[in-house]
Parts: structure tokens; C-alpha cells; sequence
């Protein structure tokens, strides 16, 4: 049986934000970094990068990997990478766990939060590709979730705050260095985002879509559906923030039955990968800073809504980088080497 200290495991997109943290991680769980593989561009092939306390690891190629040698592959290079690789890795028969957003949508690829909807994984073999959802609606549907349960969601109403970090290495710097230009009285030339972010809020997150929402607003209406119940209405403002890390949600919910506040604090407080710290009398209340490096997705400022007949406000922090995209799938490749998963020979579905 195919286990933890024999599982064979592709790191794809190694050298990015995500990439990196996925490695991290992975040391952290206990993962033998003799079965782990860093694997990028040619660009970066032959590149050193670290595994955790374990050791070091050499970057291998994409282009010339073989993924028959490895039972799973973590991807997170690029969508269109993903839609290039992920199906190659599939059909040498490596299980496919991928962070981009290629995947979500399509009708017999799970989308998966394993503490939301693990039951999706029964069949990831006929595809042999997992989807890792996108990161803002990981930690909505975390919250949403517990709630939904006790009441059955109507409605919700959801507003995002996120990081700089969501957009690579490459939107930190420039948030680094526009920062740094503004207090000389330099100017703050956008590059990565379409107006300054230094000291400057951008309600804009991937393209603009025929009916003035952004991609990423659709996705967070989609995944939520599709992991949760497509009878929820979505509506959602995304809107990238001069943060480094942490992503953060203020979400309305309408509910068709009531729930207190009380009840909705007490069963948040009972789910596994949430932390309630919700005093605001005392500053108890979680923001981004606070948040970076932690594997928990942190509720607060939870309240009624007045404006609906059964309604609830509350206030929804993660680190986007672990939660939101490497932890999420790390936990899923857990929960299929728990499951035995990968001891099923794949069979593409016709």
C-alpha cells in the first residue's frame, strides 16, 4: 500500500510563491525528501531550493520529466502550463492535485476543500486531476460551511480584500518598490497591476468579463457553488489591497431559517481549520499580519445582519499562500494516501 513514506511526489511550479510553500510544507508533514521532486522550467533547472530542514533539492525540468516515476504531482505553474502538463502527468497515471484555475469548472474534475466536500474525491482516478479551488474561496466556503448546515445559506454577499502575494513574486515586488518610490516622491508606475498599488486599494482582480465582473469574482461564484450548493446566490466585489500576505473576506449571509449569533459562533468554534477570535470590545479580532504563516482560517466580527430577516455579517481571514492554495492540496494528498486512493489503477473515463 502506498503510503506516506513511499508516495512519490512532483512538486510542478517548485520555484513560485506557492511552489515553495507546497515544499515547505511538505517537510513539515514528514514527507521523505528522497521522494520528492522539484520541478519548474528550463529556466530554473539545475537551481538549488530548500526542503524544509530535510536537505536540499535539485529543480528538474518540466519539459523532460517523466511523471510515470511519481504516484502524485502538486501543480501550481501557471494555468497554461496546468492545461499543457496536467494532462500528460494524468495519463502516465500520476494523480494530479492542481492550484490553477483550468480545471475547477470542468463537470468531472473535483474541486475539493478536504474539510468542506472530501466525499468529491471518491472518483478522482477516472481523471486522474484533482482542482485546488482559488484562494479567496477556500476560506469563504470554510466559514460558510458550519453555517450552512445549521440554516441552509440563501444569499451571500461577499466583498474580498487580497494580498499582493495572490499575484506572485513579482506583484510583491512591485508593491516593495512603489512603496519605497512613493516616500522619496518617485512615481508609482504600474506594471503587474493596472493602476498604483502603494497606498492604494484596486477593485479589479483578472479580466473584466461581458458583464463588468472581473474572473475572479466569477470563480468565487462558481467554486462556491459547485463546492457548497449551486442553490446559493453569490454575489462578490474582489478587490487587491496593498498587503503582502493574508487574504481577507467580509461575507453577508442570508439563511432561509434563523440562526443566532451564538450558535453560529459556537459550531465555527467546533470546525476543524477555523479559529473564532471575535472580542471586538477587547481589539480581539484577527487582521492579515496576524495571520501569515498560520494554517487556520480565523473568523471575527461575527454579527447580526438587520437588513434581512435571518442574517449574519462576519469577518473572514487566511493566509492565502498556505490555506488557499499549498496546505489545501497537501491535506488532499493526505486524505488520498489515507484512503488508499492511489492504490487504484486509473482508468480514464470515457
Amino acid at each position: 500500500m502506498i503510503q506516506k513514506n513511499t508516495c512519490k511526489i512532483a512538486v510542478v511550479g517548485a520555484t513560485g510563491n506557492v511552489g515553495r510553500t507546497m515544499l515547505s510544507i511538505l517537510a513539515e508533514r514528514k514527507f521523505p525528501l528522497n521522494n520528492i521532486i522539484a520541478v519548474a522550467s528550463e529556466q530554473s533547472a539545475g537551481r538549488p531550493i530548500s526542503y524544509g530542514e530535510q536537505g536540499v533539492l535539485t529543480v528538474v525540468p518540466l519539459s523532460s520529466f517523466d511523471f510515470s516515476t511519481c504516484h502524485l504531482a502538486l501543480f501550481s505553474p501557471g494555468g497554461k502550463v496546468s492545461a499543457e502538463y496536467a494532462p500528460k502527468a494524468a495519463a502516465a497515471g500520476c494523480l494530479v492535485i492542481d492550484n490553477t484555475s483550468h480545471f475547477r469548472m470542468h463537470k468531472d474534475i473535483p474541486l475539493v476543500v478536504p474539510e468542506i466536500n472530501p466525499q468529491a474525491l471518491a472518483n478522482c482516478r477516472q481523471q486522474n486531476i484533482i482542482a485546488n479551488p482559488n484562494c479567496s474561496t477556500i476560506q469563504l466556503v470554510m466559514a460558510l460551511k458550519p453555517l450552512h448546515d445549521q440554516a441552509r445559506i440563501k444569499r451571500v454577499v461577499v466583498s474580498t480584500y487580497q494580498s499582493v502575494s495572490g499575484a506572485g513574486k513579482e506583484a510583491m515586488d512591485e508593491l516593495y518598490h512603489q512603496t519605497k518610490g512613493v516616500l522619496v516622491n518617485d512615481p508609482a508606475l504600474p506594471n503587474r497591476f493596472s493602476k498604483p498599488i502603494a497606498f492604494n486599494v484596486i477593485p479589479q482582480i483578472d479580466i473584466f468579463m461581458e458583464d463588468g465582473s472581473t474572473k475572479e469574482e466569477w470563480k468565487m461564484v462558481m467554486e462556491t457553488q459547485k463546492i457548497l450548493d449551486s442553490a446559493i446566490q453569490v454575489t462578490a466585489t474582489c478587490v487587491r489591497v496593498p498587503v503582502f500576505m493574508g487574504h481577507s473576506v467580509a461575507a453577508a449571509v442570508e439563511f432561509h431559517q434563523d440562526l443566532s449569533v451564538a450558535k453560529a459562533r459556537q459550531v465555527l468554534r467546533q470546525t476543524k481549520g477555523l479559529s473564532v477570535v471575535d472580542n471586538p470590545q477587547d481589539y480581539q479580532f484577527i487582521t492579515p499580519i496576524e495571520c501569515a504563516g498560520e494554517d487556520d482560517v480565523y473568523v471575527s466580527r461575527l454579527r447580526q445582519d438587520k437588513t434581512v430577516p435571518h442574517g449574519l455579517s462576519l469577518w473572514i481571514v487566511a493566509d492565502n499562500i498556505r490555506k488557499g492554495a499549498a496546505l489545501n492540496a497537501v491535506q488532499i494528498a493526505e486524505y488520498i494516501l489515507a484512503k488508499g486512493f492511489l492504490n487504484r489503477v486509473y482508468s480514464k473515463a470515457s
